[in-house]
């Protein structure tokens, strides 16, 4: 989701930041600390790591506690400090680093069918009695609401006995509201607690309960029970179902209302998650993209993918910007997000007869039958904001029964309408910005209300604005399906170049993340405000928050089918089956530009399950891997340690590459003119074949030569090498990007991967 429990257009946002507030002790400011340790240099007269983190601790501070303790996605702890502490604690023996805490923020009926996941491939993937009903999804988010219907564990037979997790008790939760769907529900609230204060039980349950609704949208989205009759005021009727139904699920609750997602908090949620034994971890949060020996996400994601578990997260929405991905660690599957083939338009009719399609999900009394007098907010107030709709900046007698032309910005969507009703309107147009483009996301307004595209809220604004009487009338037409072009590239969803490390192609690939009806709490309305009194099973939102859990539950399938295959083997089947283009053969539009999309914004392509299931080829890769990796990154062993809790020691008479990890993908970031190296091993899982290579390269400025050109495979699990050679001239401009693909075929599968080249110097 965008930044927020809701979608960038809707409601209260959870800023990123690093983190301002503070407590005062004994006059000095103090603020979190996560401090990483090396295990294997605690000294022999402590026979608990626990007591030597506490003789630490002691060594800087007397009045100092331990918040958490972490054994597994790190071996440290985290404690409230002052910076002066802090550097004292950084010279103690067996501190490898201490790193300030950072605030995170929290970026279906039709999916299941649009993927290819209806009756028609069921047999492609296990169901009840098969090997799906032992996969534990773990969801990284705001709670859960456990009285949900996607959480019923009708037909569920034992729970796995892998499975070492359990349920805290706390507000308005007990254990017993976890069953054999719902297997796990844990909370974590120490990090946030020494910021704000003690959770306001009042208005938030400390406990793993979701009073915002965004985790159990997600959880139900990646692993939802079969629900008939799902809808949210009756858009999107039919039957939900996550994408991994028949998965059980884990809840990790680690985001609070008013307070965020705090780094101590997400980092002990990753460590027990690892000691539940969790099979996916779906995180919808992010935070700017840092080097990833400060990143928790990254570092508790390496700790995860060592003991074989997936790790799903959002790219994050801060597209169409270049350089706007988020959690870009290799060892991570990045995603970002597209449409569905399903609308919810709302019809606007001009006084001069024009008519332009928007969106909305507005359920109530319909507007009347005729055209109304159309105003221009910035023209009925005497605010200079007055065109924003923020609220008491309307003049009533100047709206009052009449549709209102808002802008977008600053307050939400849903909030605007708000204003406009309170002041005395019928309805509402909300034109998309420049970032959003023709981008149509769906909002369930307090009023008849439509968000148009930018190309036509140009058209509307120039005609309210110029013409003596405007009119307009707005029709909401219900729900639409096997809408065309889809999918689209979503304009909110984060872009590359990677950069923290621009050879690696970031998102991996996109997934279903725009209108996606869920699973919703109990007590919060569809749109979080709180003069909203609406309150519904299930909500429609938008924003990579979506597309995330989509992946976690395809990575869930695809391990119930080969539960031998590690993360890298799963990211791979899925990145190198994505597509790219429609049935038609033209690419994948994004809909910022409504231009061709590129491998900086879809990596791979869409996923494409049924095709995952037999990729041909993987690519994959080891621990090892990764930290020969970050020896090619030039990573101090101080900072291997920090990732990966291990004395690693790079081999100087070795040449480390960054073009060498075996990613299903290729990035190759341009500095001087001259030939770039890549290597690739390919293993094979579909048997004996003889696989040729077909390269594509949409500029003369980039030739590119793989050798060999045809690989031969005898047995199933074989491997075979080959290198690319990236012969790169300087006739582009700096700044400039050029695209391309590698494929292989034995003429039953094709295995794709894309091609980004970009020039800086």
């Amino acid at each position: 989701m965008s930044s927020s429990f809701l979608s960038s257009t809707t409601s209260f946002s959870i800023v990123l930041l690093y983190l301002g507030a503070c407590h005062i002790s004994d006059g000095a400011q103090q603020s979190t600390y996560i401090v990483h340790m090396a295990k294997s240099q605690m000294p022999s007269s402590f026979d608990q790591h626990s007591l030597w983190y506490e003789s630490s601790l002691r060594s800087v501070s007397e009045s100092a506690e331990l918040l958490y303790t972490y054994n597994s996605a790190i071996h440290g702890f985290s404690t409230r400090l002052t910076p002066e502490e802090a550097d004292s604690l950084m010279t103690h023996p067996g501190v490898i680093s201490v790193l300030p805490e950072k605030r995170y923020e929290l970026d279906t009926t039709r999916t299941p069918h649009f993927l290819g996941l209806d009756v028609h491939n069921a047999g492609l993937f296990p169901e009840t009695t098969g090997a799906s009903s032992d996969i534990v999804v773990g969801v990284f988010d705001s709670g859960v609401w456990p009285e949900s219907k996607s959480f019923a564990d009708e037909g569920y037979g034992p729970i796995p006995p892998t499975w070492k997790g359990g349920c805290d008790t706390g507000t308005n939760f007990t254990a017993s509201l976890c069953n054999r769907k719902l297997v796990g529900a844990r909370f974590f609230a120490r990090g946030y607690e020494e910021i704000n204060g003690p959770v306001d039980e009042s208005i938030e349950s400390r406990s793993p309960r979701d009073d915002t609704g965004h985790g159990t949208h997600t959880s139900s989205t990646a692993a939802g029970s079969v629900v008939e009759g799902a809808s949210l005021l009756g858009f999107a009727n039919g039957t939900a179902r996550g994408v991994a139904s028949w998965a059980r699920v884990a809840i990790y609750k680690v985001c609070w209302r008013y307070g965020g997602c705090l780094s101590s908090d997400i980092l002990a949620g990753m460590d027990k998650a690892i000691e539940d034994n969790v099979n996916v971890m779906s995180i919808s949060i992010s935070e700017i993209a840092v080097d990833y020996y400060g990143d928790i996400m990254a570092i508790g994601a390496f700790a995860a993918m060592e003991r074989g578990i997936f790790v799903s997260c959002s790219a994050g929405n801060r597209g169409p910007s270049s350089y706007s991905v988020r959690n870009v660690a290799p060892w991570i599957t990045t995603v970002g997000a597209g449409t569905i083939d399903r609308d919810f338009p709302a019809l606007v009719i001009l006084g001069n007869g024009q008519n332009y399609t928007g969106a909305s999900l507005f359920k109530g009394d319909a507007l009347p039958p005729k055209l109304l007098s159309f105003v221009y907010a910035g023209n009925a107030s005497n605010n200079d904001t007055g065109n924003l709709c923020y609220p008491e900046t309307l003049i009533p007698e100047k709206v009052k029964g009449k549709i209102v032309m808002c802008e977008d910005g600053g307050n939400s969507r849903v909030h605007k309408g708000e204003v406009v009703k309170a002041a005395g309107g019928l309805g509402m147009i909300l034109p998309n910005t420049a970032d959003d483009g023709e981008e149509l996301q769906a909002v369930a307004y307090l009023l008849p209300a439509a968000t148009v595209g930018q190309k036509a809220g140009d058209v509307i604004r120039n005609y309210v604005l110029a013409d003596p009487n405007p009119t307009a009338r707005i029709v909401i037409q219900g729900t639409v399906v096997n809408v065309q072009p889809s999918p689209v590239l979503a304009a909110f969803s984060s872009r590359g170049p990677n950069p923290v490390t621009p050879n690696i192609l970031k998102p991996d690939l996109i997934a279903p993340g725009v209108n996606i009806l869920a699973g919703w709490t109990g007590v919060a309305s569809p749109t979080g405000l709180d003069s909203d009194t609406r309150r519904v099973e299930f909500n429609i939102l938008s924003g990579t928050s979506l597309s995330c859990p989509h992946v976690s539950g395809l990575a869930a399938l695809l391990k119930s089918v080969h539960p031998q295959w590690s993360p890298a083997a799963i990211r791979s089947a899925l990145m190198t089956t994505a597509y790219k283009s429609y049935k038609d053969g033209k690419q994948i539009i994004d809909i910022a530009t409504v231009t061709p999309s590129t491998p900086l914004g879809h990596g791979a392509g869409h996923v494409s399950p049924t095709t995952a299931t037999n990729p041909g080829l993987i690519y994959d890769l080891t621990a090892v891997d990764y930290l020969d990796f970050l020896c090619a990154m030039d990573y101090t062993a101080s900072d291997i340690e920090i990732v990966s809790r291990r004395n690693y020691t790079c081999d100087p008479s070795k040449t480390y590459s960054v073009a060498d990890l075996n990613y299903p993908s290729f990035a190759v970031y341009v500095d001087v003119a001259g030939e770039y190296k890549y290597t690739r091993t390919v293993t094979s899982v579909g048997g004996a074949g003889t696989y040729s290579v077909k390269v594509t390269s949409e500029t003369r400025a980039v030739k590119i030569l793989v050798e060999p050109a045809v690989l031969n495979f005898k047995e199933v699990n074989e491997k075979k090498s080959y290198a690319v050679t990236f012969t790169v001239d300087l006739s582009k401009p700096s700044g400039s990007n050029s695209f391309g693909s590698i494929e292989w075929s034995d003429g039953k599968h094709v295995v794709s991967s894309p091609v980004a080249v970009s020039w800086n110097y």
